[in-house]
């Protein structure tokens, strides 16, 4: 290599495995270092990044995107939480339910705020008692001070509102809503 012009060399197989050396020179004297450790421990900066094929990984819980070159008055500018989910509602207690019950349900959390659309049915008709509880289980609990509104609907055109209490996995119902085959729901509510 050391007669060798750069461009004489022929291309490397890539990707790279990283156990691949390279010369450099350090406190004046020439020593290898492995691609993998070319930049271990230190931060890149570029003016942008594309993820071509595979996907930008946090390694490390707490870790995440630092909004801080933008700053902004809140406490913080980490966002450090992303999940997309499923999970199946359980009976609430002021659900009737005519026939079979099941349920399903899909969360996206983003940080703080958690969206969650579920549906609950009733193999024959399923209603709800007026401030009724829906379902108790939320895939998580609703924070201190963070009670949310969020809409039911059916598939008759019938329009209600429900919560979610604070400090817990509860969803309520605002009022009575009448008998249909499959209620929906959709809330968001902060952690």
């Amino acid at each position: 290599m050391s007669n060798s012009k750069i461009s004489a060399l022929t291309g490397a197989t890539t990707p790279l495995a990283g156990t691949e050396v390279l010369p450099i020179v350090q406190s004046s004297t020439t020593k290898q270092v492995s691609v993998a450790n070319l930049t271990a421990g230190r931060a890149i900066s570029a003016t942008s990044v594309t993820a071509s094929t595979g996907n930008f990984v946090v390694g490390t819980s707490g870790q995440g995107v630092d909004f801080s070159a933008t700053p902004g008055t809140g406490t913080s500018e980490l966002l450090a939480d992303y999940e997309e989910g499923t999970w199946t509602p359980s009976q609430g207690g002021n659900v009737t339910v005519i026939g079979t019950f099941s349920s399903s349900g899909t969360y996206t959390k983003i940080g703080r705020c958690v969206t969650v659309v579920f549906s609950i049915t009733g193999s024959t008709s399923i209603s709800v008692g007026a401030s009724g509880v829906a379902t108790d289980n939320l895939p998580f609990t609703v924070g201190n001070n963070t009670g949310c509104i969020g809409a039911v609907y059916e598939f008759i055109s019938y329009g209600s509102a429900c919560l979610a209490g604070q400090n817990s996995t509860i969803v309520y119902t605002a009022g009575a809503v009448p008998a249909a085959g499959t209620i929906n729901f959709t809330i968001t509510y902060f952690v």
